[in-house]
């Protein structure tokens, strides 16, 4: 299989926990990497931030350009939009770098997996597939692949991993409605999900910023008593 390059943000401090963070449609690691810093993170927070880069394809609504996807998107039509195949196989490719990251000493209730946009997709496509349970997933400005099969191929090992669903409500490229549409489908699949918007396009503001800095937080490095 295939071994996704990635940008590497190593953590402050010894590492403890990562975030995996999967850019939009042509775009790559190097877009939102720079989002760490901004993050204000506390002093040696030791997560290790990795942004890896999609494989390069031809893109069909871009006139079949080459650039960085996660899948092929043949159509604007939301129900059609994802092209299953190609959702399925980048999944396994960030399943295999997950793996890695757990390989490296990092457990795996220790990462978090965000996505944008097509990023976004993949994230929670793996949420309910994985098999070993993670710290949360952040699904930035997205909507969910092939909703249908959910029922059938979800497993329970993440029903109470926190899932931040966050939306801007006037995003032209990826209508609100279909990132609620992600979230009720994995609220009434009995997933720990939750869902903030913005008053932004389909972008990241300054507030969301804040939030998933809190997010980040809560999931890594506060420790919980058992």
């Amino acid at each position: 299989m295939n071994q996704l390059p990635f940008v590497d943000v190593p953590a402050s401090g010894e590492v403890k926990a990562a975030v995996v963070w999967l850019h939009g449609l042509g775009d790559s690691g190097h877009g939102f990497s720079p989002i760490v810093p901004e993050l204000r993170l506390p002093a040696g927070h030791g997560i290790r931030f990795l942004f890896p880069h999609a494989p390069e394809q031809r893109v069909t609504i871009n006139n079949g350009m080459v650039m960085r996807a996660w899948y092929d998107i043949k159509t604007w039509d939301l129900q059609n939009r994802a092209d299953e195949a190609g959702v399925r196989q980048s999944a396994l490719l960030v399943q295999n770098l997950l793996d890695k990251v757990i390989a490296s000493g990092i457990p795996s209730e220790k990462i978090i997996l965000a996505g944008f946009s097509q990023g976004g997709v993949i994230a929670l496509h793996l949420l309910p597939r994985l098999p070993y349970k993670i710290a949360g997933v952040m699904a930035l400005s997205t909507y969910m692949a092939v909703p249908d099969s959910l029922k059938t191929e979800m497993n329970t090992l993440n029903k109470t991993t926190p899932v931040l669903v966050a939306h801007g409500t006037a995003d032209p490229v990826v209508p609100m409605q279909a990132g609620q549409l992600a979230f009720n489908a994995l609220k009434y699949a009995g997933f720990n999900v939750r869902w903030q918007d913005y008053r932004m396009e389909h972008s990241v503001c300054a507030q969301e910023v804040a939030d998933l800095s809190r997010f980040i937080q809560q999931q890594l490095l506060v420790e919980t008593s058992v």
